[in-house]
């Protein structure tokens, strides 16, 4: 894989450069994380007026208060009955340990963006990056051409894939810091020694506290968006084997995007459905373990959704490989 592989990534990078896919995706999170930035400062502005008070004590009380109402509505499902058990459990932990769960600053807002990022906005923007960067060769009618160079067909497809990598790693780190950034110059840039909660568990639908220790919030970030690059990795290779399948761009982003969407609904509704924990659509919420939130599908643990992702992600490089390699160049 010396300077072969070398030559073939860089040209891999122009090709994907010349397109504008990644300029697409520094523009969605340009214009998107700013949005949900004024949406975050709106609802605390809105919950200290409605309660006269900055105190997050007061706050965070109320917050629990309303939940308990919640739980006293008789139309309430099992599934969300438990939640909010176990999100008052976690509430009144943060209250009684002195730790405010939501400080403002640049790194908790990057925190939660990323909580409600992970299972599909970040996975969409790797479709909008992955979805042509096979299927493309065919609409440019580049294929032939490309398949018919004395390369091993596996080396241009490594190339392909190694690009792919490249760039949805940048994606991660470029999300995380434009949400710092931008977010920082609302709620300052302060934040990253914050104390965070983890090691929550979910035990037969209650919440287990006796392993929880604190961690800086610089750390718990690490974590945070290492579990989300492992999720957007498995949705890469995912879509980089629709890309070998199917030769319209439309087509696959068509498949993705319904396989992301369907996996919300899933994730929603699943509860009683319990084979579904194997789909890799119901296993991307992954930062919820670190949390401490109920999992979709009760015995759902974290090593277990890496586990399924993993396989997904590998089964899909070998069809991916298997089809590409076996492919009649003159069909």
């Amino acid at each position: 894989m010396g300077t072969g592989m070398t030559g073939l990534v860089h040209n891999e990078t122009l090709k994907l450069l010349r397109r504008r896919r990644f300029l697409v995706v520094v523009l969605i999170l340009a214009i998107l994380i700013p949005i949900f930035t004024y949406a975050q400062y709106r609802s605390s502005v809105t919950a200290e007026e409605r309660l006269g008070t900055k105190d997050w004590h007061v706050l965070l009380g109320q917050q629990i208060t309303d939940m308990q109402n919640r739980l006293g509505s008789s139309r309430l499902p099992d599934e969300w009955r438990d939640f909010i058990k176990i999100k008052i459990t976690q509430l009144q932990y943060y209250l009684d340990h002195d730790i405010d769960p939501n400080a403002p600053g640049g790194p908790t807002f990057a925190r939660g963006f990323m909580d409600q990022a992970v299972s599909l906005f970040l996975p969409m923007i790797i479709v909008v990056l992955a979805v042509d960067i096979v299927s493309s060769e065919h609409s440019e009618g580049t294929i032939k051409l490309l398949l018919t160079r004395p390369i091993r067909r596996w080396k241009i497809l490594t190339s392909k894939l190694l690009t792919l990598l490249l760039f949805i790693s940048l994606t991660v780190v470029l999300s995380l810091f434009m949400s710092y950034l931008m977010s920082g110059v609302v709620f300052g840039y302060k934040g990253w020694d914050m104390p965070v909660l983890t090691g929550f568990q979910v035990v037969g639908g209650e919440l287990d506290t006796s392993s929880v220790f604190m961690v800086p919030q610089w750390y718990y970030l690490l974590m945070q968006y290492g579990l989300a690059w492992f999720v957007c990795i498995v949705v890469g290779c995912i879509t980089f084997m629709v890309s070998v399948l199917v030769r319209s761009a439309a087509a696959g982003m068509g498949i993705m995007m319904a396989a992301l969407i369907s996996g919300t609904i899933l994730t929603q509704m699943a509860a009683s459905w319990e084979s579904a924990k194997y789909l890799f659509n119901v296993n991307l919420e992954i930062t919820d373990y670190l949390a401490g939130t109920l999992p979709p599908i009760k015995g759902m643990t974290l090593p277990f959704s890496l586990t399924v992702l993993g396989i997904w992600g590998a089964v899909a490089l070998i069809v991916a490989y298997t089809v590409f390699i076996k492919r009649d160049v003159t069909s």
